[in-house]
């Protein structure tokens, strides 16, 4: 009877190896965060049912990466890596000759499908524990997924195409690089610089969710449950518009919507414009509660070098693009911006 097997281990040559090894005897694998101390490992692998049976088919179960709640247990059958792998190496155009890199985290999709994407294509592979600005740079690889902060540390000029998934990309982004957008339950990004790749459908509701389809979506969560609809959809929670040009612009998450005084704020739409002001280094946007309005719009701003941002700028700044209502009404100085393993922003 096939069974979930946990991968506790770094990564490396030896990761691969027992992901082989565990498929080869036909059971799924769960890789688990190696960045948790013993016993949350272990209060992971009882919520993920670690050594209970699961179905003929299945591949990975994948711990959900979101920064609030218990992580879900992600089910991917070997038929959904297939079909994600696939459809990114064709998309991404990955030759023969490639050499894909891995370097973030292997219990998140986003470095894991580094791996199964290489292993389905048969190109030279090289999995590091982590991310290493003088190992990456040393590593000869061709193709590599980073996020945002991981980017600024290295030279994109060594690699032939950058994934680059997680967070917000940067103002200079390079052109060597693609955006990806998925999720966890996705298998991998399934919208590259807004096209959807082969075999996913888009749909929008009529609020504006993003709703997708296609063959790389999981089969359920751990416990059973599915998110699809009876016609195969899967709503994210994230919600979007389509661009003139045809690419989708995912705005933001709703659970991440700011309603100050009646209005309808996205957060990542005023970082964006505050991130291009020249105090700032680096922003959060979030909303925080107030008897009076509701919610109040709160700026988490990282100071660029020497200077010293105050409210009153950066609320003129936001105004000079925005309704003034979208304008930070508080704001707090901080080292450093909250995120998650793959550079999104923590906004509670």
């Amino acid at each position: 009877m096939a069974r979930l097997v946990v991968i506790d281990r770094i990564g490396g040559p030896e990761f691969v190896n027992e992901l082989r090894s565990i498929w080869d005897a036909g059971n799924a694998a769960f890789p688990v965060d190696q960045r948790l101390p013993a016993a949350a490992k272990a209060a992971l692998a009882v919520a993920m049912r670690v050594g209970d049976e699961v179905e003929t088919g299945d591949a990975l179960v994948v711990a959900t990466s979101g920064s609030t709640g218990t992580p879900k247990g992600v089910v991917l059958t070997h038929d959904a890596i297939a079909a994600s792998a696939d459809a990114t190496n064709a998309t991404l155009d990955v030759r023969a000759d490639d050499h894909w890199l891995a370097c973030l985290p292997l219990s998140h999709v986003g470095g894991l499908s580094v791996v199964t994407r290489s292993l389905r294509a048969g190109t030279q592979l090289t999995v590091q524990a982590g991310f290493d600005a003088s190992a990456v740079m040393a590593s000869g690889a061709t193709l590599v997924s980073l996020v945002t902060t991981a980017l600024a540390r290295i030279d994109p000029a060594i690699f032939r195409t950058i994934v680059l998934g997680g967070g917000r990309p940067p103002k200079d982004r390079p052109s060597n690089s693609v955006t990806t957008y998925g999720m966890t339950e996705t298998g991998s990004g399934v919208v590259y610089d807004g096209k959807p790749i082969n075999g996913v459908d888009v749909r929008l509701t009529v609020d504006g969710e993003i709703l997708l389809r296609g063959p790389m979506l999981l089969r359920c969560y751990r416990d059973g449950t599915d998110p699809k609809t009876a016609e195969g959809w899967l709503p994210t929670g994230d919600f979007g518009k389509w661009l003139d040009n045809g690419r989708l612009h995912v705005a933001g998450r709703r659970s991440d919507l700011i309603i100050t005084g009646g209005e309808n704020v996205w957060p990542e739409a005023v970082e964006l414009i505050l991130h291009a002001h020249p105090d700032v280094a680096d922003v959060l946007v979030r909303g925080v509660r107030d008897a009076e309005w509701g919610q109040r719009i709160e700026a988490l701003v990282v100071p660029a070098k020497g200077a010293v941002p105050t409210l009153k700028t950066l609320r003129d700044h936001v105004k000079s693009a925005h309704p003034p209502f979208m304008a930070p009404t508080r704001l707090m100085l901080v080292d450093q911006i909250p995120r998650t393993a793959l550079g999104k922003p923590i906004r509670r």
